[in-house]
């Protein structure tokens, strides 16, 4: 019964082309995520899944093992769900049995310091069918209701950062680590679900990249970091 970390890095890119592969603090962006699932505990495999031969060896030069992802399910509308099915089932025609997956995604390069092992601990202790990773954000939110701004709070007294009641913090899902058991994922076909629990990452850590600039901005970020 093995403990996986699946990361999906598929060629294509829009928001910054050659992403996964592109340098950021030093090395391969991929790379930062391969790197903290091999420092972490309880992990018997760390699994790349992509498209692309460049991609494919640099990860596994990193010490990835890889599975090569089909054309079908390499395009833009392809979701990760369906790389990771089809990575699950490659290891199980190789006789493997997963119990839990760990899933980075490489564009959150930035996580803190042995955060995978104590996800996992957490994930164990609390029984829970999947996990996320979870920041705090001291933001005010609006809806947009056709022509009307909508407030979420009461702007009529708008309290200080430092004042704020901690059953009053917003936290958004920041994209960057999440774990689940393989029979939940089966069941559902969805990373979440079930009993949800969360590890708790401070705001410097919330960053995904999707564009040029947040590319630039978490580079300035990870020199405080790394």
């Amino acid at each position: 019964m093995k403990t996986i970390v699946f990361i999906p890095a598929r060629g294509g890119s829009k928001g910054v082309p050659r992403k996964n592969v592109r340098f950021f603090a030093g090395k391969p962006l991929v790379v930062h995520s391969i790197e903290q699932a091999l420092g972490a505990e309880g992990i018997d495999a760390v699994i790349v899944s992509t498209d692309d031969q460049e991609i494919a060896t640099i990860s596994q030069n990193a010490g990835a093992q890889i599975i090569t992802r089909p054309a079908s399910l390499s395009g833009d509308k392809a979701t990760s769900e369906s790389a990771l099915a089809h990575a699950l089932g490659e290891l199980e025609q190789q006789g493997e049995t997963i119990e839990k997956v760990v899933f980075l995604q490489a564009t959150s390069p930035l996580r803190p310091k042995n955060c995978i092992t104590e996800a996992l601990a957490r994930f164990d202790e609390g029984k829970f069918d999947s996990l996320l990773s979870i920041s705090p954000t001291h933001r005010f939110f609006w809806r947009v209701q056709g022509d009307k701004a909508v407030a979420e709070y009461d702007f009529l007294n708008r309290p200080c950062r430092q004042d704020i009641l901690p059953e009053d913090i917003r936290y958004v899902e920041n994209g960057s680590l999440y774990i689940f058991s393989t029979e939940h994922f089966k069941k559902v076909g969805n990373r979440l679900g079930g009993k949800i629990g969360y590890i708790l990452f401070e705001e410097e850590y919330s960053f995904e990249i999707d564009s040029e600039t947040d590319f630039r901005v978490l580079e300035e970020v990870a020199k405080s970091i790394f």
